[in-house]
């Protein structure tokens, strides 16, 4: 029975990121991976598909509204299925980059469904081959998440789809409802909008996106609806009836919404189910997530868990980082937790959103004093020459010290503009509005929005 150092059990953002960073600090590593490529749900049904359609949406988008190239676009005629395969270049690639990482680091991929026998032993069940048994002093669970299939909702009828399976649909919709309006729902709302298609999107709450800045957040339901996507809030699922041509989605408001497809984008899951938690005595919660400490460890201080598996903020990125701080844990169990509080959260929709730090519900309810710095992107050379008009950015600040509270971007390129708010965040020696105002930007950029924007915020000040 062969032992490691450190066993890692998926190969998603959060997986990889545990054992590069073990490997690298010459610790004895193996991956388990249940399907025949490394990857994860990031590489292959999640962020990097749906991120490439998305790109592929806009850049059709952009043609047909660029009014050199109208012409051609009006004999332009793309499906869905065809938007879809730019995608496999890029999954392709993605693929063979990560699987040099594992050669690279001598780490061996070993692939087969993994589940607990005891505290330090996993038993490995490929899909042909027999079943085998490994040993480690330390097991990560990096097992990542699925979508939320409710009781009795038939997701294997071709009109109903979730955001894993809606990357197969084969067909080109004309009407879609999207039940659920979070991050995934609005990604895809805009993505059937600027294809052309009538959406429905369905929120059951009474705005969308309620963890994000209000003003930001009502920026893109203006601009959803200034496409033609119909939301109706505070809504609940009723039943659905799957039929030939089309699906009815009935809401426990009487409401009846007909359309082509139906993305079911309520909740996920997570992947523990097949782990056998219970031989070493852990448990899941209803949404199949593991609770961890600061340090990621379980109730078991030698398993760890990290990424979608552990719910909240549920980020590629984020659970890289997590990975990452296990691995480093791992090795020295003196490293310091990392900063949660300047995690960028980013949303693609067309066009996106990123925030960083705190919003004005947060700051307000904690009674900081603060001040806001605004521009509106149409005021921008740049976003004028590339028409890239629509957004926003806003700088909150606090009003005696000018130190950055928050930065929430609208907006072309808003999870790129962000970072340059997370990095002066970050460092307490320029911790300031006037950092924004004392730097020179290139001109024309998106990046002086920053200086515009702080210029704004000092004239508010009294």
């Amino acid at each position: 029975m062969e032992h490691y150092d450190v066993v890692v059990i998926g190969t998603g953002p959060a997986g990889e990121g545990a054992a590069m960073m073990a490997a690298k600090n010459h610790r004895k590593v193996a991956v388990v991976e249940r399907y025949a490529e490394v990857g994860g749900g990031c590489t292959h049904w999640g962020t990097i598909p749906s991120k490439a359609l998305r790109h592929a949406v806009k850049t059709l988008s952009d043609v047909r509204a660029n009014p050199l190239l109208r012409d051609v676009a009006s004999q332009l005629k793309v499906t869905f299925p065809q938007l879809l395969s730019t995608a496999d270049k890029v999954i392709e690639g993605q693929v063979q980059m990560r699987r040099r990482f594992y050669d690279r680091n001598r780490v061996p991929v070993l692939v087969g469904e993994a589940a607990f026998i005891d505290a330090h032993t996993l038993e490995i069940t490929p899909r042909v081959e027999p079943a085998f048994r490994i040993t480690a002093d330390h097991i990560v669970i990096a097992t990542g998440s699925r979508p939320y299939h409710p009781p009795g909702l038939d997701f294997s009828h071709p009109r109903v789809c979730d955001s894993d399976s809606v990357l197969r649909y084969k067909d080109s919709p004309f009407a879609v409802t999207i039940y659920g309006a979070g991050v995934i729902g609005c990604e895809y709302a805009s993505i059937f909008l600027n294809m052309g298609a009538k959406v429905n999107l369905v929120n059951t709450q009474d705005r969308l996106l309620s963890f994000m800045d209000e003003e930001i957040a009502e920026a893109l339901s203006y601009h959803l609806r200034d496409q033609g996507c119909i939301i109706r809030h505070n809504e609940q699922f009723d039943s659905l009836e799957a039929r030939e041509h089309d699906v009815l989605f009935k809401l426990k408001s009487g409401r009846k919404l007909k359309s082509d497809l139906v993305l079911w984008a309520n909740g996920r899951t997570g992947n523990t189910d097949t782990l056998n938690l219970e031989a070493i005595g852990l448990t899941a919660n209803q949404r199949g997530q593991i609770a961890v400490n600061e340090h990621y460890q379980t109730a078991l201080p030698h398993v760890f868990a990290v990424g979608d598996v552990i719910g909240s903020p549920a980020l590629a990125s984020a659970a890289y980082q997590q990975g990452g701080y296990v691995g480093q844990f791992i090795v020295d169990p003196t490293t310091p937790s990392r900063r949660l509080d300047l995690i960028p959260s980013g949303i693609y929709t067309i066009p996106e959103i990123s925030a960083v730090g705190r919003n004005e519900q947060e700051l307000q309810a904690a009674k900081v004093p603060y001040e806001i710095g605004h521009i509106h992107f149409k005021s921008l050379a740049r976003a004028q020459m590339t028409n890239q008009r629509v957004g926003m950015l806003k700088i909150l600040f606090h009003a005696e010290t000018l130190q950055i509270l928050g930065v929430h971007c609208f907006g072309d390129n808003a999870c790129e503009i962000v970072h340059i708010g997370q990095t002066v965040m970050a460092s307490q020696d320029i911790n300031s509005l006037r950092y924004f105002i004392n730097t020179t930007f290139n001109y024309p950029t998106m990046a002086e929005a920053y200086r515009i924007a702080a210029y704004n915020g000092l004239n508010r000040l009294a």
